[in-house]
């Protein structure tokens, strides 16, 4: 697992304050392609810019493609049976693949299945997490990017293809197979969907902007372009900032 991303110690000016301001008001409103929980309220279209301990703070525990100290984190809570998550992994990849090699983005992803719209959704957490667990970090995204790249977008995961998915990612089936049986990814699950339930995500993709402890969200599988430009402009706005002492 790659170290802490948390003990960043840039300033954050006010123009880069605004800018989230912006992001989270244009975001809010174009942002409709995601899975919504059945029971959960619906968002009455106020979006306040707050501080990031409103999401659990990056910490070792965390998956994060990319370097993992990045000025720009991007939280991603994410089902892997939910459709417009597989169509947000496709942008984040590619974002990652663009920007990840300037140390200046990276991407986190945390797990929050919705089984009563996937049934099937937690037990790959688990089976994410147990990969991630005994291989690491490059073992988890690589199973990860089996489960989107290998299902189509309307169709659930061939949990079947569970063990393929593990043993690529350099999991051995016996290995695998008793850390999921034995249950013990359930509370990792669970922790990671309570702590996106607390700050109030209703569904996925659901992902925030970090910028120390600035945040701002990015609802539903946003395309390519527009998380591109959300990036641009903060990059932008990093570049041109004085940091105080």
């Amino acid at each position: 697992m790659e170290p802490s991303s948390t003990k960043n110690s840039l300033a954050i000016p006010l123009s880069i304050v605004f800018g989230f301001a912006l992001i989270a008001v244009a975001i809010y409103f174009s942002g409709m392609n995601k899975t919504v929980a059945p029971t959960a309220a619906q968002n009455d279209g106020n979006t306040p810019i707050t501080t990031a301990s409103n999401i659990p703070p990056v910490d070792e525990s965390d998956y994060i493609k990319g370097n993992p100290n990045a000025p720009i984190l991007i939280v991603e809570y994410s089902d892997y049976d939910c459709p417009f998550c597989k169509s947000f992994h496709e942008t984040m990849n590619r974002i990652i693949e663009e920007y990840g090699a300037t140390g200046k983005v990276a991407w986190v992803y945390r797990q929050f299945p919705i089984p009563q719209l996937h049934p099937n959704a937690p037990r790959i957490s688990e089976a994410a997490l147990c990969v991630g667990d005994t291989a690491g970090n490059d073992a988890f995204w690589t199973f990860s990017d089996l489960v989107f790249g290998e299902r189509d977008i309307n169709e659930p995961t061939n949990i079947t293809k569970l063990q393929d998915y593990a043993l690529t990612a350099g999991v051995d089936n016996a290995t695998f197979t008793s850390c999921l049986e034995s249950g013990r990814m359930k509370e990792v699950v669970t922790e990671d969907f309570n702590g996106g339930a607390a700050a109030g995500i209703q569904g996925t993709p659901q992902s925030f902007v970090l910028i120390g402890n600035q945040q701002a969200p990015i609802e539903g599988a946003q395309p390519y372009e527009v998380v591109k430009q959300i990036v641009e402009n903060l990059l932008g706005q990093l570049e041109g900032a004085t940091p105080t002492n």
